[in-house]
């Protein structure tokens, strides 16, 4: 067993089954410039505050021809028609960074590719594709259009095949970081000096009980990587979106998502936001009718 603390991990992920926990996320060492080695998950083994863990699990190796070489990030658990999915990012010399799904039949894997590339564009420098199945269990795919090509980073859907093999629809922007008035500039990518550009990750989907649609989603605010919330009072993923004026983790800390225990929710994120140092953290939070705010700030 090991205690979270001493689990390097981003981009956390719980999936529950049943009543045990599972802990997915980006746990390669050094997960920005060494060749990508694989994911590893845990299983909640007891403790007070999801304190100790079995494993690590190995739950995805990359089999021989695989197109990814670095870049492993930000895997997320799906159960989808009785399968398990994988959405996560990859990147290789030669390619666009993207999601790529992974399908096994148990979840502790091991995970195959779906296909044999990402679905998201290959044009476009892409990350964090999530999961979401709407009222008429229709497959979308959310996903991050990168800063680092269109300086303001979008939040985009496009729906997939029934299947989850390809996109049958074309991309539809939902909003840019620069909506959010907590999300703050930075310098762009191409070398201008200009100091416009803003950030996209981590997009997770909640359903309200008042039918109100949630997106967590993270940036960068004025205390650095900061993870905030987007509404979508429709209930409809193409929106209309407005941004919560303030995020929901606003210090160090970012691309989480949302999980119940003992009929509460609660959301997680990774933090702080440095290598090697990054550790799985969450808060409990609250509906409201803008969003979801954590407990103990709601009077």
């Amino acid at each position: 067993m090991i205690d979270r603390k001493n689990i390097q991990i981003r981009d956390p992920f719980i999936f529950k089954e049943g009543g045990d926990y599972y802990l997915f996320g980006t746990t390669d060492t050094n997960p920005w410039n060494a060749k990508g080695v694989g994911f590893n998950a845990y299983r909640y083994a007891g403790g007070p505050d999801f304190q100790m863990w079995e494993g690590p699990f190995s739950v995805f190796t990359p089999p021989e021809g695989f197109w990814g070489t670095h870049d492993f990030w930000a895997p997320e658990l799906h159960l989808y028609k009785d399968k398990y999915y994988l959405f996560a990012t990859f990147m290789a010399e030669g390619y666009n960074r993207g999601t790529q799904i992974l399908v096994s039949d148990h979840i502790l894997g091991p995970f195959l590719p779906l296909t044999d590339k990402a679905t998201t564009p290959s044009e476009w420098m892409c990350l964090d594709g999530t999961l979401f199945v709407d009222g008429e269990e229709k497959p979308w795919i959310i996903y991050c259009h990168e800063w680092v090509q269109i300086h303001d980073g979008k939040i985009v859907a496009q729906q997939l095949s029934s299947d989850l093999k390809k996109p049958v629809g074309e991309p539809i922007v939902l909003f840019g970081a620069a909506s959010a008035p907590w999300s703050m500039p930075r310098e762009r990518r191409d070398g201008s000096g200009i100091v416009d550009a803003r950030i996209t990750d981590g997009p997770f989907m909640h359903r309200q009980k008042d039918g109100k649609l949630v997106m967590l989603w993270s940036s960068i605010g004025t205390r650095g990587y900061a993870m905030g919330c987007a509404i979508s009072d429709s209930g409809s993923i193409i929106g209309p979106w407005r941004q919560a004026e303030e995020p929901l983790v606003a210090t160090d800390g970012g691309h989480g998502m949302i999980f119940e225990k003992d009929e509460e929710l609660f959301v997680t994120f990774h933090s702080p936001n440095k290598t090697p140092h990054e550790r799985f953290h969450y808060v409990e939070v609250i509906e409201t009718s803008d969003g979801l705010k954590e407990r103990n700030d709601v009077n």
